[in-house]
């Protein structure tokens, strides 16, 4: 595994690391660039060459990931537009949403965070809580207790807006990692434009979410031309929130991770397969990025190495001790430690592994996913219109 290239092959395997140009700048080096004084914000702004402003706007798309962007950027001629020149950030391990916003809304890496999957294991109950619908979790402030970077900036004197559903409103996710701000609600795309509009009326910062794209990838995959209409769709809005905003606003277009399309004849369930699930007592995270927690008293290297004899190039396998200390997290806290599986998997190519004891047969037929280590769902775009 290696340090992102320019423009690496899909199926490249990228570890997040320190140094590079990451997801985790966006919202720091926005804050400086408004002048805000935030941890790390200095030198996330040099990083990701963000001009000052008085007003900027940070638009995040779930689900975009920077070669899905490459590849279908027919059917998005305003972000295609932004293309010439930029270059891409490294996302979160797990490359999924609850993860990659924990990183984006706080600057910290998931090791210090405790945002591990879209389900994790609670460490206090044994349960498999969910970190998007935030289900049988504790307390959202209780899990993740790491300050934002928004509520940082509220408290530096910048005015800060979130625009997005109703029903993200306080919503566990939102307390977790995104808390600080105003908020706004606004369901279809162009009344969250029309409202990122109004807020800057006056100087501060915009944040606007959106999870379409996402969506269509799910369902239909994201060579779909369902997904292609809703890259469209996004686009046009985008090119009217650059022409409205009041002009010199700073407009930063990034998102959470990219997505692949799986191949069914490479799924795996693990409650079908005697090798796979011998000595797994839970199964957290997702079908590309697995957290095994093993039985009391199995061994993990073992486990791992059954794994590995069956999945063979489908996957990579480590334990807790080798995914930690090869910095799949970044530095793993101690309260945040056993929320790592005993065993990590990372699948490879279009390969799945699938646990039916607590995956809803509508999850386990997902058409694009993502999760895992591939160039393809850890590259994100960032685009930058001043």
């Amino acid at each position: 595994m290696s340090a992102a290239a320019a423009t690496p092959d899909a199926e490249e395997l990228l570890l997040p690391g320190a140094g590079e140009r990451s997801l985790a700048q966006v919202l720091p080096a926005v804050c400086a660039a408004l002048g805000a004084d935030v941890p790390r914000g200095a030198a996330a702004r040099d990083a990701l060459g963000l001009p000052a402003a008085e007003r900027a706007c940070v638009v995040l798309v779930d689900g975009l990931g920077h070669l899905n962007l490459l590849e279908r950027g027919g059917h998005a001629p305003f972000l295609r537009s932004l293309l010439p020149g930029s270059a891409p950030l490294v996302t979160t391990f797990p490359s999924t949403t609850a993860t990659a916003l924990g990183t984006f809304g706080t600057g910290a890496a998931p090791g210090a965070t405790g945002m591990l999957g879209y389900t994790v294991r609670v460490p206090q109950t044994g349960a498999l809580g969910n970190l998007v619908s935030w289900t049988d979790l504790p307390d959202a402030r209780a899990w993740q207790a790491e300050p934002t970077v928004l509520e940082r900036a509220v408290a530096a004197g910048l005015a800060v807006t979130s625009v997005g559903p109703a029903r993200f409103a306080g919503s566990g996710l939102t307390n977790a990692v995104l808390r600080g701000p105003a908020y706004v609600a606004a369901e279809q795309l162009d009344a969250r434009v029309d409202a990122t509009v109004r807020a800057l009326r006056a100087p501060g910062l915009a944040y606007l979410y959106w999870g379409e794209v996402d969506k269509a990838g799910h369902h239909h995959g994201w060579g779909s031309w369902q997904w292609g209409d809703a890259l469209s769709e996004l686009d046009a809005a985008l090119a009217r929130l650059a022409r409205s905003l009041p002009r010199g606003t700073l407009l930063v277009v990034t998102a959470d991770h990219g997505m692949v399309d799986v191949d069914p004849a490479r799924r795996r369930d693990l409650a079908a397969d005697p090798v796979l699930g011998a000595d797994v007592a839970l199964t957290a995270g997702e079908p590309r990025a697995l957290h095994l927690h093993l039985d009391p008293g199995a061994d993990a290297v073992a486990v791992a190495d059954r794994w590995r004899g069956v999945l063979g190039e489908d996957a990579v396998v480590a334990t807790r001790e080798t995914a930690v200390g090869d910095g799949w997290f970044g530095p793993v806290a101690d309260h945040v430690r056993p929320v790592v599986g005993d065993v990590v998997v990372a699948m490879t190519g279009a390969a799945t592994v699938v646990d039916s004891r607590t995956q809803t047969p509508a999850s386990i037929a997902l058409v694009g996913v993502h999760g895992s280590l591939t160039a393809r769902e850890m590259l994100v775009p960032l685009l930058v219109r001043a």
